[in-house]
């Protein structure tokens, strides 16, 4: 790893040379909430690696509900195993917090993923960590109950953020974990008069870190755990 290297944690796993390989390709941007960098079933022309910020992957059904499979950022790679597939978008990734990442066009990604036996098995296991992301979210969301979903929900949100306090509404929560509004109300009004979080109008802020990790199910460690083993990214 060099200096010079992007805050993505994946690019920085990559040595000098093959990382050299990749930096005449990467254009800086900002990712503006709300912006979608990919839509399911569309042909992708960009891959993103999230310098910070995090980006929301999401399937949606036919009515109109939407749940998010995975929250990817600066430990994560947006639109790579598309990339080096067909090029389709298999969800929708949205950005959900504001941040800045590393941009390449499809054909400069796979002309490195060529060239770099190292770059392209990065990104083969970042899939695998994908799949165990998508799994762990199916599992969780079917069998566990609302407070230790959105506690998994907000542990995600602080590893990406760094930060205890989170820009995010009721409504958006309720949209991430498919559930209705009301039972995030209540929820969260139960959570603060725990003391585990303070929740105002489009800010929810973690106070009691080990209280969260105790209400959340175990799906956030065993994902995290899972990543390590892959990838060897640690929070």
């Amino acid at each position: 790893m060099s200096a010079s290297q992007p805050p993505n944690q994946l690019l920085q796993m990559l040595d000098v040379a093959h990382f050299d390989l990749l930096r005449p390709y990467l254009a800086t941007v900002e990712l503006v909430r709300g912006t979608a960098l990919g839509e399911a079933g569309a042909t992708l022309r960009h891959v993103y690696f999230p310098h910070s910020g995090s980006v929301s992957i999401t399937v949606s059904l036919s009515e109109g509900q939407m749940i998010e499979i995975a929250m990817l950022g600066r430990d994560s790679v947006v639109g790579g195993g598309a990339a080096l597939a067909d090029g389709v978008a298999p969800a929708d990734a949205i950005v959900l917090f504001p941040g800045a990442a590393a941009m390449l066009e499809i054909a400069a990604f796979r002309a490195v993923a060529a060239a770099s036996a190292q770059f392209r098995n990065l990104m083969v296991r970042h899939e695998q960590v994908m799949l165990a992301h998508a799994q762990q979210s199916l599992l969780c969301n079917t069998l566990h109950p609302v407070e230790a979903r959105l506690a998994r929900w907000l542990l995600r949100a602080r590893d990406l953020s760094d930060s205890k306090i989170l820009p995010l509404t009721q409504e958006t929560l309720a949209q991430m974990m498919g559930v209705r509004r009301n039972a995030i109300s209540l929820v969260a009004n139960a959570l603060q008069r725990a003391g585990i979080i303070h929740y105002t109008r489009g800010q929810i802020e973690i106070i009691d870190l080990r209280a969260l990790e105790t209400t959340s199910c175990n799906c956030h460690a065993v994902v995290k755990a899972r990543h390590a083993a892959l990838i060897g990214i640690r929070q």
